[in-house]
This record gives structure tokens, sequence and C-alpha cells, in this order.
């Protein structure tokens, strides 16, 4: 789904852990060690035409390097209320919708 907003990370290897695949696919697409923290958010999503994705979200409050953007057409930081104004893939909108209204971002 090209030219869609999505939230960096990716598929889970054979044998990999969810937060290893997650700190994985982080160096992989920005270039930077992530200290992974608490799982934020879980959910599965059907696509109508066909296909599935099921998606963790966790929370990364630091990382090592300078980030780069390595594979994505543009990276941006924003404010959370402003996440709804971007074209995200529909198995995102429900955690932008949240984000927007300040949930999960509990310090």
């Amino acid at each position: 789904m090209p030219l869609k907003w999505e939230f960096p990370g990716g598929k889970i290897e054979p044998g990999e852990e969810e937060v290893e695949a997650l700190r994985r696919e982080l160096d992989e697409e920005l270039g930077i060690l992530a200290t992974i923290g608490e799982k934020v958010a879980s959910l599965e999503h059907q696509y109508r035409k066909g296909g599935a994705v099921e998606l963790h979200f966790y929370r990364v409050r630091k990382y090592e390097g300078e980030m780069e953007n390595k594979i994505f057409e543009q990276i941006r930081w924003v404010n959370h209320r402003d996440l709804p104004d971007f074209d995200f893939l529909a198995a995102d909108r429900d955690i932008i919708r949240q984000l927007a209204k300040g949930k999960l971002l509990r310090e």
C-alpha cells in the first residue's frame, strides 16, 4: 500500500520474539538501537480485499544512534494530536485515534 503513512516495524522472523523483531526492524528502517519498553496495544485487522495483520505496539522512550530514513518515502515527528491529518494504513487508524486523544501516552 504505497504512499500510506505507517509506523516503523515489520514482520517477525521465525524464532524471533516481538521485542527482538521490533529492535531489528528499527535498526533496519531507521538506523537506531532502540530500548524497547512495555507493550501498549495489540490488534488484529482484516483488510477488505483479503489479508490480515496482527500488530503489536511498544513504547520506545530512548534509542542510540542518529535516526535516518532508510526505507520510507519520508519520516516526520509530529504532535500526537495531528496524527489523524495523515493518511495512515487502515490497520493503524484505531491506534491513531487513541493517540490523538492522548490515550496510550501515560508516563
